[in-house]
C-alpha cells in the first residue's frame, strides 16, 4: 500500500488546535501494541477453551485433566508469528473499527486454518464439520470484536501520548506531519519549544510555540507532557542549557527522544533531509552484519533463482507466442541498471512495451503507460515479466529483496539532487524491497526521494525477519494482482 509523502509545511496555518483534555493514562506505541497483542491472545485462547468445553461436553466448572497447555501454547505461538508478518499491529489500521477488525479477522482465519491442519500437537477438534467451522468462526468473531473495542475506546484523547517538540524548524515540522499522518489517534503534539525570539508566540504547522528551551520542565508540567522530542538540525551539538533542561526533564521521569528514531518508528523511513550532515542517521545499526544471515540470504536467492528459472522456461513458449502475435520484437528485454557499488549490469525481463519504446531517450515509467502492450499489461499485472530476473539472481547481480535497481542515467541525476543517494548502492539491488511494498513504483524525483528514505531504512535495519516481512507482503501484492 502506498504511504503518503511527508513534506515540510510551506506556510503555517493560523488556527491553533489544542488537545481537548489531559491524558488519564498515557499509552506509548509499544504499550498499545502490547495491549492489542494481549487482547488477541485472550480472544483466541477463550475461543479454544469454549470450543473444547463444547467438544468434550464439559461445563466451565470443568475437569482440568482434559486440557493440555501445549494446545494453547501452540495457538499463541502461531499467532505471534503470523500477526506481525501480516502487519496486524499497524496502529493506524487498528485505530479504525473497520480496518482494525478486518486485519485481526484475516490473521485469525489464517491461524485457525493452520492450527486445524497440524496433527498430534493440537486437540482433535474436527470430530464434525460443525465443530471445526465453529472454531474458525468464533475465533474470527472474537478477535474482530476485541479489535473493534480497541478502536472505539483506546483511541480516546484520555489515553493519548502528549508530546512537546523541541525545535520549530524543518525537522520539527516534519515530525509533526508524521505524527498527524501515522499516529493521529495515539499522539497529541501540544506545541513547540524554540529559542528563536522571532518564533515566540507564533504558530508553526498548526501548533503554538509555547516558550523557550529553558521552559521545558514548566511547559511539560503545565501541558501534561509525557515525552519531549528533540528535533533540532544538529542534535550532536546541543546547547549546554538545552542539555541541562533535557536532563532535568529526564530526572523527573519525562521521556526524552531524538527526532530521527521516532520518525523511523512511525514511518518506516529514514528522515533523509534531517540526516544531511548527520551520517550516523543513515548508517546500518549493525555494521558487522551476521555472516550467517548473509549466507542464508544468498542461499535463498539461489533457490528462488532456480525456481524462477524453471518457471521462465515453462512459460517461455506461451509468452513468446503471445508477444509475437501482438507486436514484433524480442521476447526478452534487457536494460542496463546500476547495481551494487554503482556497477552497471543488464537486467532481464519479458518485454512488455512496444519496440523502440525509448527512441526519444530514457524516461520514467508511468501508470497506464501508453507504451505498454496489452500482453505486457497482463504480464505486469501478474508480475510474470519479472521471472527472467532469476538469471540476475543466479549471477549474483541482484538479490530477491533489496532496493530496486535504477537506471544509470537517472541515478547520476538523482545523486546530484538528493543527499546520500549513493548510499543505496551499498546494497545488492532487489526484485522487491521495503520501498516496493510500502510505496510502489515512482515516476519523479520526488518519488525517488521517498523511495530512497525507505531503502535507507532497509539498509539500516536489514535482518532476516525484515526480509520475511517483505516477502509476505510481496506475496500478498502478487496474489491480489496489484501490479503496475
Amino acid at each position: 500500500m502506498s504511504q503518503p509523502a511527508l513534506r515540510p509545511t510551506a506556510a503555517a496555518p493560523r488556527r491553533v488546535t489544542f488537545p481537548s483534555q489531559r491524558a488519564i493514562v498515557s499509552l506509548r506505541l509499544s504499550e498499545r501494541r502490547a495491549l492489542l497483542f494481549l487482547s488477541d491472545v485472550a480472544a483466541i485462547n477463550l475461543t479454544l477453551l469454549t470450543v473444547l468445553a463444547w467438544r468434550f461436553h464439559l461445563p466451565f466448572g470443568w475437569q482440568t485433566a482434559a486440557f493440555q497447555p501445549m494446545w494453547f501454547g501452540l495457538l499463541v505461538g502461531l499467532w505471534a508469528i503470523c500477526a506481525p508478518l501480516l502487519n496486524a499491529y499497524d496502529l493506524r489500521r487498528a485505530s479504525r473499527v473497520g480496518s482494525g477488525a478486518a486485519a485481526g479477522a484475516a490473521v485469525a482465519l489464517l491461524v485457525a486454518v493452520i492450527y486445524l491442519s497440524i496433527p498430534y500437537y493440537t486437540p482433535q477438534l474436527p470430530a464434525s464439520r460443525l465443530t471445526a467451522a465453529s472454531f474458525v468462526l468464533v475465533m474470527v468473531a472474537s478477535v474482530a470484536a476485541g479489535r473493534a473495542a480497541y478502536a472505539l475506546f483506546l483511541v480516546q484523547p484520555t489515553f493519548r501520548h502528549r508530546v512537546l517538540v523541541v525545535g520549530a524548524g524543518r525537522a520539527g515540522r516534519e515530525l509533526v506531519e508524521a505524527l498527524r499522518t501515522y499516529t493521529p489517534t495515539e499522539y497529541d503534539a501540544v506545541g513547540f519549544a524554540d529559542d528563536d525570539p522571532a518564533k515566540q508566540g507564533e504558530v508553526v504547522a498548526g501548533l503554538p510555540v509555547l516558550g523557550t528551551c529553558r521552559d521545558l520542565l514548566r511547559l511539560a508540567r503545565e501541558w501534561g507532557v509525557s515525552e519531549v522530542v528533540v528535533a533540532v538540525a544538529r542534535d550532536e551539538n546541543l546547547d549546554a542549557s538545552l542539555v541541562g533542561a533535557l536532563l532535568d526533564g529526564h530526572e523527573q521521569g519525562i521521556q526524552i527522544t531524538a527526532m530521527a528514531p521516532l520518525y523511523e518508528r512511525l514511518t518506516g523511513r529514514v528522515p533523509l533531509e534531517y540526516a544531511a550532515g548527520n551520517l550516523h542517521v543513515i548508517l546500518p545499526v549493525d555494521r558487522d552484519r551476521n555472516r550467517l544471515s548473509l549466507l542464508v540470504k544468498r542461499g535463498v536467492d539461489v533457490l528462488l533463482g532456480l525456481v524462477g528459472g524453471l518457471a521462465t522456461l515453462a512459460l517461455l513458449p506461451l509468452v513468446a507466442l503471445a508477444l509475437r502475435l501482438e507486436s514484433p520484437g524480442p521476447v526478452f528485454y534487457r536494460q542496463v541498471r546500476a547495481g551494487r557499488g554503482g556497477r552497471p549490469f543488464s537486467l532481464i525481463k519479458f518485454r512488455t512495451m512496444i519496440p523502440d519504446a525509448e527512441s526519444t531517450g530514457p524516461r520514467w515509467a508511468e501508470e497506464d503507460d501508453s507504451r505498454v502492450t496489452r500482453i505486457g499489461r497482463i504480464l505486469r499485472r501478474l508480475h510474470l515479466d519479472e521471472l527472467p530476473q532469476a538469471i540476475n539472481l543466479l549471477r549474483g547481480e541482484m538479490s530477491f529483496i533489496g532496493p530496486r535497481p535504477e537506471r544509470p542515467e537517472f541515478a547520476a541525476s538523482l545523486e546530484k539532487q538528493i543527499p546520500f543517494y549513493r548510499a543505496r548502492h551499498a546494497m545488492r539491488p532487489g526484485i522487491t524491497g521495503w520501498a516496493q511494498v510500502n510505496f510502489g513504483y515512482g515516476s519523479s524525483t520526488e518519488d525517488a526521494l521517498i523511495k530512497l528514505q525507505y531503502d535507507l531504512y532497509y539498509n539500516k535495519y536489514a535482518s532476516l525477519y525484515l526480509d520475511l516481512c517483505i516477502f509476505v507482503r510481496t506475496l500478498a501484492l502478487v496474489l491480489t494482482l496489484k501490479g503496475r
